[in-house]
């Protein structure tokens, strides 16, 4: 099975902000299926560490995967009431992600993408992919095929 091409970050001009812990990420807009709030979600024995397992979302089974776990976030209690899954899509598939909170729309529009800087833990499947200058701090731009996992090798998703 061929894995789905990744468009590059620089690509996105709009993008959708979480936050995960205290760090604000953002997806592609593009990517973004929808966002929706927490809900059943049935375990997956054997699944990866960061997978919290399923959610049937309109006669769709879709994994969703933890962002603290996924992003290496230490495990803080959320705010149930700000807790979102944000769907996002690649091609034919869809992946949920379990974030502490929505944020804004973000327009990189003029504004230079950086890349993530040097010195941090790196990982081979590490999603984020550059850096955004926003209101006197910085957003993380995540690349959901690597967040996801789209293109590993194993070419499966989550």
């Amino acid at each position: 099975m061929n894995a789905p091409a990744c468009a590059p970050v620089a690509a996105a001009g709009q993008w959708l902000s979480f936050r995960i812990g205290t760090q604000l990420y953002a997806a592609p807009l593009q990517a973004v299926n929808e966002v929706i709030r927490d809900g059943d979600i049935t375990p997956v024995p054997g699944a990866a560490a960061d997978v919290l397992g399923v959610r049937h979302l309109r006669g769709r089974i879709v994994p969703v995967l933890d962002g603290r776990r996924r992003m290496g976030v230490a495990n803080a209690p959320l705010d149930p009431a700000s807790v979102r899954i944000v769907m996002l899509a690649h091609a034919e598939h869809l992946v949920g992600l379990r974030v502490g909170a929505v944020g804004e729309l973000l327009h990189s529009g003029g504004i230079e993408i950086e890349p993530p800087p040097p010195g941090r833990a790196s990982r081979r499947d590490d999603p984020v992919t550059g850096i955004l200058s926003w209101q006197g701090g910085f957003v993380a731009l995540l690349d959901v095929c690597r967040l996801c996992r789209l293109g590993g090798e194993a070419g499966h998703v989550a």
